[in-house]
């Protein structure tokens, strides 16, 4: 049995219940990521996808219930401390800084991993997306769309992340650009780097991912194999309306 098996599960959320003021958003939230699986979180606008990240990384704090992270528990932990333990963060929206050049975006949030592993450097960046190599002296402002979240990404990869979340992977993209942007998930999952990811392009996610979750007004109401899920249309139906 190798050493990741007899490792504690990456993330493990347990009874999530959170809120915004008095609407109570997240029922009893339960949602495990293993070292090295990637997985889809699905459901249509406004049903606790968000919530259930930002849950998850103490950016809005779950009043009842768990996180673990590698078997420590960072329940109402502070973001920053959470982040630490090995997450890298693609918000929705991309969250840059217009001011700084693609280099000092990339370069300002690097980091060894962890465990000490230094495997994503700027060098590995740029040459994962040649087009930011282009524009490296280029303020992250006047980027286009595509490249701002080739930015996002890269500057979650510069953590050496052991898990990176993603919300709205690849919203409003061009077809070309989303192309790009799934290639470098598809390599970054071979790295053995664990994915949870939010997109609107169900297809792609269901061969993409291991596992799939779909949420419904704040509870999860389907857990398991991606391949599984394919061969339920009424549930896709019913839950997302594809």
């Amino acid at each position: 049995m190798s050493a990741v098996m007899n490792e504690p599960t990456l993330m493990q959320a347990t009874g999530l219940h959170t809120y915004y003021g008095s609407s109570h958003v997240l029922h009893d939230v339960n949602l495990s990521i293993g070292h090295g699986e990637s997985i889809c979180l699905l459901g249509r606008n406004g049903m606790g996808k968000t919530t259930t990240i930002r849950s998850i990384l103490g950016l809005t704090p779950a009043r009842a219930g768990r996180v673990l992270l590698k078997g420590r528990d960072m329940s109402r932990k502070p973001a920053h401390q959470i982040i630490r333990q090995g997450i890298g963060y693609v918000p929705e929206g991309r969250g840059m800084f217009p001011n700084l050049s693609v280099r000092e975006s990339l370069v300002m949030a690097a980091r060894p991993g962890v465990d000490g592993r230094n495997d994503w450097d700027l060098e590995r960046v740029v040459a994962t997306f040649p087009r930011l190599g282009e524009r490296i002296n280029h303020l992250a402002g006047n980027l286009s769309g595509g490249e701002q979240q080739m930015v996002a990404v890269g500057r979650a990869l510069m953590l050496n992340p052991d898990l990176l979340i993603l919300d709205e992977a690849t919203e409003g993209l061009a077809p070309l650009i989303r192309r790009e942007i799934w290639q470098v998930l598809k390599t970054i999952k071979e790295t053995g780097i664990a994915t949870l990811i939010v997109d609107k392009n169900v297809n792609v996610l269901l061969g993409f991912t291991d596992r799939s979750a779909i949420i419904v007004k704040g509870r999860i109401v389907y857990d398991g194999p991606s391949t599984a899920l394919k061969d339920r249309p009424d549930l896709l139906q019913e839950h997302i309306g594809v």
